[in-house]
């Protein structure tokens, strides 16, 4: 076979699967379940306790009119918006595909709830990661009712300073050329909240810093102050608090 005979071929079965393998729901629906069966079967034979998915949004660049792309000033590319879901072994657990202008936690609950539903009869302990896109009450209610803890970021406000005002006063003496850092945690109850919530706060004097690096983890986990900063971190370097 020549190569055009080749090419022309293969944009026929191309062609094909767009027209009419992926206009039927069904096929559709057995494509997204792919990855998650290849993740279930690889914990088939993996001995764990507890399982913690951690979902953040990313860009896919492009590099011609692609419908549903469009330049992303955060990103400075002409991208898509995909929704990511790994969890604490690095498998991606469920990914979506996004136009480029949607929030960053937008269409969160259709990635999220056939990941939940997976492990929803296996007894580890389940754990939810996310920044501040996703500090959204609606996520918090549905987590709770899943029974997944959860430490999301929580957007700096002055009713979250006001509660820790007592430790955003420089450290008296000599600057440590080590880090000082504190931790406070506090229950409060935000106006779009239906009930207080655990707040932990990390306050961070570096050496050469005018001002403190202040940070804010909401969360179910009833670990100590110290122990859910940790546990946040492990997110990732790009998520780490400095």
């Amino acid at each position: 076979m020549t190569g055009k005979k080749k090419n022309a071929t293969n944009i026929y079965t191309i062609r094909r699967f767009e027209t009419e393998i992926l206009i039927l729901r069904e096929n559709i629906d057995s494509l997204s379940e792919i990855n998650g069966n290849w993740v279930q079967r690889s914990k088939e034979k993996t001995t764990y306790h507890r399982i913690i998915l951690d979902m953040d949004s990313s860009e896919s660049p492009v590099h011609g009119e692609q419908e549903g792309s469009s330049y992303n000033g955060h990103f400075r590319c002409n991208c898509y918006h995909p929704l990511f879901c790994f969890n604490q072994y690095g498998d991606c657990e469920g990914a979506m595909l996004r136009p480029c202008n949607v929030h960053s936690a937008d269409h969160w609950k259709e990635l999220l709830e056939p990941i939940v539903r997976r492990y929803e009869n296996k007894k580890v302990r389940k754990y939810f990661c996310g920044d501040a896109a996703f500090a959204k009450p609606e996520i918090y209610e549905y987590l709770e009712k899943k029974g997944l803890l959860y430490a999301i970021h929580l957007p700096a406000n002055d009713f979250l300073y006001d509660e820790i005002k007592n430790l955003l006063t420089r450290p008296v003496g000599c600057p440590s050329r080590r880090p000082v850092v504190w931790v406070h945690d506090f229950k409060c109850r935000a106006a779009s909240w239906q009930k207080k919530r655990r707040v932990v706060a990390k306050v961070e004097w570096q050496q050469g810093d005018l001002f403190p690096r202040v940070g804010f983890i909401v969360t179910s986990m009833s670990a100590k102050a110290e122990g859910v900063v940790r546990f946040y971190n492990r997110r990732g370097i790009t998520e780490q608090w400095r």
